[in-house]
């Protein structure tokens, strides 16, 4: 009970105390909550940056296009071919006695290749030369019998008649030794051409036939194929043209020794050089093309048929032209531009029409002219509508090459400096 009496008057004390804790938590939340706010307005007023200054006009290089004169190429695809290719056939029937050529090595004309049995061929020509000998006993005998009754004539001891049987066996004992010795040397062919021999200069491919099989001889492809013979140099490079470009060569006044370079595929000069020497009489209705051919000399015999080239053929006078670098020219969707700086250094496209490539610089044919001003360096930094400012620069100039050495790639053609003092 006093307990109970004791604690009654501390009931007000611990109500005063819980409500001032509670007024204390809400001063610290309302201070708490003006932190945060002028925190926040702290950092958004400080996040609002000044104005940033405009960025300033790219700087970029440009030159008045170079102006020289080239020599025009036009550039075809095609495929060396042997100037002569011969399949070795024997012209007799037998067996292979022998070989005498490694596969793949150059053979000169006449040298023996194959070797066949040539027993029943010798035995052949000696019987041929035995009736050779028969008709020529006949031949002498028919003779003596002749010159006898011609020398009874005057003594009317002989016919008429019988003399003239005695020249008709005279004609036919001749008629039959010239038999006779065809023969022989019919059968002396055989026996040579038991020996099979290169019929040209070349390289020679591999055997088709061992030594110790039958052959069949003959004419064209009935006969057995033992090997095949190319002529290397000089060899053939076959290319087909346009009708356009036909026109165009034909409208010119191209000469068949029209000189030609060719670059194979790993190369990037033309090193090979030859001349025209064949266009076909005719164009190809289905194809539209004519085919063609150049000489090309191959003393190393370097060159093998069957390979890719790329040849340039002069077709085309000397011009004046515009040359930029290549790097210069811009491609948009599919129109090739250049970038060219304006009144006000403003910055304009202009679409062109390319041409060849000379010594890294690129024939313009149309679109610009010679007093523009094209961008040749920070082509990245002007934009077409923008404003640049202009440094003067200078296209240099590329060395004289000869067109045997120019390395050109240009589906559109091709084309050589001509004059670089201009």
């Amino acid at each position: 009970m006093f307990n109970s009496i004791k604690a009654a008057p501390d009931q007000p004390e611990n109500a005063d105390y819980i409500g001032s804790e509670k007024r204390n938590s809400k001063r610290w939340l309302a201070m708490v909550a003006i932190l945060i706010t002028v925190v926040a307005a702290w950092l958004l007023l400080s996040s609002a940056k000044a104005p940033a200054p405009a960025p300033p006009v790219p700087v970029v290089g440009v030159s008045a296009p170079l102006q020289r004169q080239i020599t025009q190429w036009d550039e075809f695809i095609g495929r060396f071919e042997a100037s002569r290719a011969v399949d070795v056939r024997p012209r007799v029937s037998g067996q292979i006695t022998a070989i005498h050529f490694t596969d793949g090595q150059f053979v000169r004309q006449g040298a023996p290749l194959f070797t066949l049995d040539s027993r029943s061929y010798r035995a052949a020509l000696s019987e041929a030369q035995a009736s050779v000998a028969t008709a020529s006993a006949s031949l002498n005998l028919a003779r003596s019998n002749l010159s006898r009754a011609q020398r009874l004539i005057s003594d009317d001891a002989v016919a008429k008649t019988e003399i003239d049987r005695l020249v008709a066996e005279v004609r036919a004992s001749e008629a039959a030794l010239a038999s006779a010795q065809a023969q022989v040397r019919s059968r002396s062919l055989d026996v040579q051409f038991s020996t099979v021999r290169a019929p040209i200069s070349g390289r020679i491919s591999d055997r088709r036939v061992d030594a110790g099989n039958l052959v069949g001889g003959g004419n064209g492809d009935s006969a057995t194929l033992l090997t095949t013979i190319n002529a290397l140099d000089p060899i053939h490079f076959t290319f087909d043209g346009s009708e356009a470009l036909f026109l165009k060569a034909k409208r010119e006044g191209l000469d068949p020794g029209a000189p030609v370079d060719v670059r194979l595929q790993d190369e990037s000069e033309y090193g090979w050089h030859g001349k025209l020497d064949f266009t076909d009489n005719a164009l190809d209705s289905r194809s539209g093309t004519i085919r063609a051919r150049a000489v090309i000399d191959n003393p190393q015999q370097f060159l093998t048929p069957g390979m890719f080239g790329n040849m340039r053929l002069q077709t085309g006078a000397k011009i004046d032209a515009l040359l930029v670098p290549d790097t210069a020219v811009q491609t948009d969707q599919t129109r090739k531009i250049l970038l060219v700086v304006g009144k006000g250094g403003k910055v304009v496209a202009k679409q062109v029409e390319l041409g060849a490539l000379v010594g890294g610089l690129r024939v313009i044919l149309k679109g610009v002219t010679a007093s523009d001003r094209i961008v040749i360096e920070g082509t990245q930094m002007a934009m077409p509508g923008t404003k640049v400012r202009a440094r003067n620069q200078r296209i240099a100039a590329p060395e004289k090459e000869a067109p045997s050495r120019q390395a050109l790639s240009s589906p559109a053609g091709q084309a050589t400096l001509s004059n670089p003092s201009l």
